[in-house]
């Protein structure tokens, strides 16, 4: 239970710069054009001691239509029902506008909490815009920069209240819990002494944890995972199951793909706004979820054309932030539409993905359009094939994002080429594959004298990553580590994911020293 403080507001009152003040990190976009944000982001926020979910929004807008202008407005409503406390953000500069005065009226028939924020409020001169919001009817108004980072402190006042009922709720979930948990538990050995009776023979000495019932098992199971039972004794904590972490999953592709779609249709809601308009996505928009009992951090992007074409800002600042989404991401789903054969932007967004080290999968989007789907497979993989010999193997996923079908093969491939990602090989077991591969093909000779590879192990992982010692480390041909690379892709089985061999010499510790 973390409390949730929704920023809302008409387009271009400064919504995104406060919540990146708030988190930290310019995570939201920012631009002086109005309608820049146009999905609900959710962040964890720092307020002095308070922490909390902060919720940016797109601009309010007076629109019930499907147009986008219409969309935003229900992403922004979704928000404000989520919320716990709203932060209605006006511009003190520019004063009050109708838009504003609308959606003040339509605020007060909420029964959520409201709060009038006066943003852009730098000095006196803005006094005019400041005394106009108290007209709005929603109690008193706090003048803050968030840009500057002026009247911080004015939040903590507005938040705390909030902050400590929600603190209150936590400590009287806790204590209900546990006072359940004890009562479970009472229970479970009284019915147990019941069922002995007087002429139980047992000692407490072979007391066996697995005589215990399943139910109270269960119990002192939950009791320790929820830290009821601090323990010192850690002897057994490597054959405990280790937690692996979120997996960052990035969408990826050209404008008009799917990507969006995608996304709803694996959270089964309508997350962030799809629509026939090529470039409705601006902001990265990141979800955790659960998938099969593996924590997943899903992130939609917008859409990246050909350098060339990008003349807008806000496109340039999408697509930045779409590259560094992809330098963080583990798993990359390249969406492509079937519609149209890959296009050469496609090719060099897959080769992004994998000289950043990612694993890729190719989702090919619009599946049920494709007249001849022998073909067309054909033509992908032979394009594939020839355009990323250092992959080989990358899985391709048929679907149907609008309508579902065919999605349900995208987590098992994630997780699976996930899991191919994250290998690591044992040290002995690559240096015997090692000798084998170079007597079935021997290392080039240089300057009379064959190049002798002696060692090999697995630098890291993530990706495969692995050091060779040979001599003349220097002239090992290029095309010879391929073969290497493609020997450790077929024996080991680790199609599709990128892989790394650098090689090294050893210091002869004789060439520094003199001729006697």
């Amino acid at each position: 239970m973390t409390l949730k403080v929704a920023i809302i507001g008409r387009p271009n009152v400064g919504k995104s710069t406060l919540f990146n003040r708030l988190v930290g990190k310019k995570l939201a976009l920012v631009d002086d054009q109005p309608g820049v944000t146009r999905d609900r982001r959710y962040g964890k926020a720092r307020l002095g001691h308070l922490t909390f979910t902060v919720i940016d929004t797109a601009g309010l807008e007076d629109a019930f239509d499907g147009s986008v202008e219409g969309k935003m407005r229900q992403q922004s409503e979704i928000a404000f029902e989520d919320c716990d406390v709203a932060l209605f953000l006006i511009d003190a500069r520019a004063g009050l506008s109708p838009l504003d005065k609308h959606f003040a009226d339509w605020l007060r028939k909420r029964k959520k909490p409201v709060h009038v924020i006066a943003n852009k409020h730098e000095g006196k001169a803005q006094d005019p815009g400041l005394y106009e919001a108290y007209g709005l009817g929603l109690g008193d108004v706090a003048p803050i920069s968030s840009e500057h980072g002026q009247g911080m402190e004015l939040l903590i006042d507005i938040l705390l209240p909030y902050w400590k009922d929600d603190r209150q709720k936590e400590r009287d979930a806790r204590k209900a819990e546990q006072a359940e948990l004890v009562r479970a538990a009472s229970e479970a050995s009284s019915d147990e002494d019941d069922s002995d009776g007087d002429d139980s023979t047992d000692d407490d000495d072979d007391f066996d944890g697995d005589d215990l019932p399943d139910d109270l098992g269960d119990i002192l199971t939950s009791a320790e995972e929820e830290g009821e039972f601090d323990e010192d004794d850690e002897e057994d904590a490597d054959d405990l199951p280790r937690d692996k972490g979120k997996i960052q999953l990035a969408i990826i592709g050209r404008p008009n793909v799917g990507k969006s779609t995608l996304m709803n249709q694996l959270l089964k809601e309508n997350r962030v706004m799809t629509g026939p308009q090529a470039g409705l996505t601006r902001d990265a928009i990141a979800v955790d979820w659960s998938f099969d009992g593996r924590e997943i951090r899903l992130v939609d992007t917008a859409g990246m054309r050909r350098k060339k074409k990008i003349d807008d800002r806000v496109e340039k600042l999408s697509v930045s932030d779409t590259l560094r989404v992809i330098r963080y991401a583990q798993v990359a789903v390249l969406m492509i539409d079937a519609t149209n054969t890959i296009d050469k932007q496609d090719l060099t967004i897959a080769r992004m993905v994998l000289e950043e080290g990612r694993a890729l999968i190719i989702g090919v989007n619009k599946w049920d359009l494709v007249e001849d789907k022998p073909a067309y497979m054909k033509h992908l993989n032979d394009t594939l094939e020839s355009s990323f010999a250092q992959a080989r193997g990358i899985p391709i996923v048929t679907l149907s994002a609008l309508t579902g079908r065919g999605s349900d093969r995208i987590m098992p491939s994630v997780l699976e080429i996930y899991d191919i990602w994250s290998r690591r090989i044992p040290t002995s077991q690559l240096n015997r594959w090692l000798e084998v591969v170079t007597e079935r093909h021997l290392p080039p000779v240089i300057s009379g004298r064959r190049i002798r590879l002696r060692y090999m192990t697995q630098a890291k992982a993530r990706p495969p990553s692995f050091f060779i010692n040979c001599s003349k480390a220097a002239e090992l041909p290029e095309s010879y580590t391929r073969y290497l690379i493609n020997g450790l892709r077929e024996d080991f089985n680790m199609p599709g994911v990128p892989i790394r061999i650098f090689v090294r010499s050893s210091e002869n510790p004789f060439a520094k020293k003199k001729k006697r």
